[in-house]
């Protein structure tokens, strides 16, 4: 495990797992919201973001959470190993609307400068919509990355559980 994806629907926790995960392995983390965003949630314009993105793939070491689906292949085809946080609509609108009550008008360190936490209706309705809308596509993309291993994890649940696996290999 020296490339590592995180995948899977706003408020899955990919940040936090990746921060986790992190400790856990020595590897550096790549937050892509953090490479992507800019005051008051501007996007940087994609040439900037592939080139941004592009130097840290070429790095041999490294964790990066984040969908951006234009160029998730990018990180398919680099990656060792594909975390998938395939959790319930119902966990994933908890855990944004736990992440804005909780950080509400603070930048969180996975994100761009100035990018503060607020309540974004559309946001969530694309976490509501988030599995109709992109699992196929991601359990297809997925499924044709044969040279990575692939950990789909189902709920909060499994990826503690997952986490502490690696916090304890031999239990």
């Amino acid at each position: 495990m020296e490339r590592v994806i995180l995948l899977g629907c706003g408020g899955a926790g990919k940040s936090t797992m990746a921060r986790r995960l992190g400790e856990l392995t020595g590897l550096p983390v790549v937050h892509l919201d953090k490479l992507y965003w800019r005051e008051n949630w501007t996007p940087l314009p994609n040439e900037e973001f592939d080139a941004l993105q592009q130097a840290e793939l070429r790095k041999n070491r490294w964790i990066m959470d984040g969908n951006f689906g234009r160029t998730l292949s990018w990180r398919l085809e680099r990656c060792d190993t594909i975390i998938y946080l395939d959790y319930p609509r119902w966990q994933c609108i908890l855990g944004v609307l736990k992440r804005i009550i909780s950080s509400y008008g603070r930048t969180r360190p996975d994100m761009g400068p100035g990018c503060k936490e607020r309540f974004d209706w559309e946001f969530l309705c694309w976490v509501w919509n988030f599995n109709r809308d992109k699992r196929e596509r991601f359990y297809r993309m997925i499924g044709e990355t044969k040279h990575a291993k692939v950990i789909i994890l189902k709920n909060r649940k499994e990826g503690k559980e997952f986490l502490r696996s690696l916090e304890n290999p031999s239990a």
